[in-house]
């Protein structure tokens, strides 16, 4: 999530071109243009247009930072009431059972640590964000086996999640704390191109993104018999 809100600054920024921004400024002609920018002339760092689920999770940043500022009473004329946002597409969810995923476990990708990634995440749950920038400070002994420390900015607190044998296999072997986990790994069109690739190679002809790996960690867990509410909390 905050990669999100800085790639949609980065997008703001880009539309608006100048070195400083007032709430006053941003009226509703200025998210008017915003909106249009981010649907018909943002590219994406591979060149290709925003997708529309993209577009409207950056254009609601800016709602969001809006209402904010309506509530600490920074603004009082809230322009986001005038202004519908993008719409989003309802996607179909992507997720490998459990034959395909042992499918591309035995397949050979190109580069490891994207298959460890994804691995990792389809044993695990974690998205995408969580796993680049997870360090081996974060990961701890626990009863014979090793978990994750989550540090809980909302609630100042601690979670964990436990690992499975499959899981610890795929974190490789351990380095320094600061280190991270899965080095090298890269979220660009290449990499998502070559985990299309290495699907294919499995025999897999869906469309596979790494967030299809998360999918799959939820639809294995059901198939199980893990209720919805521990689901969620995993």
């Amino acid at each position: 999530n905050h990669s999100i809100w800085l790639s949609a600054f980065r997008h703001l920024k880009r539309y608006h071109q100048l070195p400083e921004l007032t709430f006053e400024e941003v009226n509703q002609d200025f998210l008017d243009g915003f909106k249009h920018y981010l649907m018909h002339q943002a590219r994406t760092k591979s060149d290709t247009p925003l997708s529309r689920n993209t577009q409207c999770s950056y254009f609601n940043k800016l709602r969001a930072c809006l209402n904010q500022a309506e509530q600490e009473g920074l603004i009082r004329n809230n322009p986001t009431r005038r202004v519908k946002s993008i719409k989003a597409e309802n996607n179909k969810r992507t997720y490998l059972d459990e034959d395909e995923l042992r499918a591309m476990a035995q397949a050979e990708c190109r580069y490891d640590v994207l298959k460890r990634a994804f691995l990792f995440s389809c044993c695990t749950g974690l998205r995408w964000s969580d796993i680049n920038k997870l360090t081996w400070a974060e990961i701890e002994p626990f009863c014979g086996s090793y978990r994750i420390i989550f540090h809980q900015q909302k609630t100042s607190g601690l979670q964990y999640l436990d690992l499975s044998r499959m899981a610890v296999q795929l974190l490789g072997r351990p380095q320094a704390p600061t280190e991270r986990v899965f080095k090298g790994l890269k979220y660009s069109a290449w990499h998502n191109m070559e985990l299309l690739r290495w699907a294919m190679k499995a025999g897999i002809t869906k469309r596979v993104t790494f967030h299809s790996a998360r999918h799959t960690f939820a639809v294995i867990q059901l198939t199980r018999g893990v209720d919805i509410y521990s689901l969620s909390k995993l």
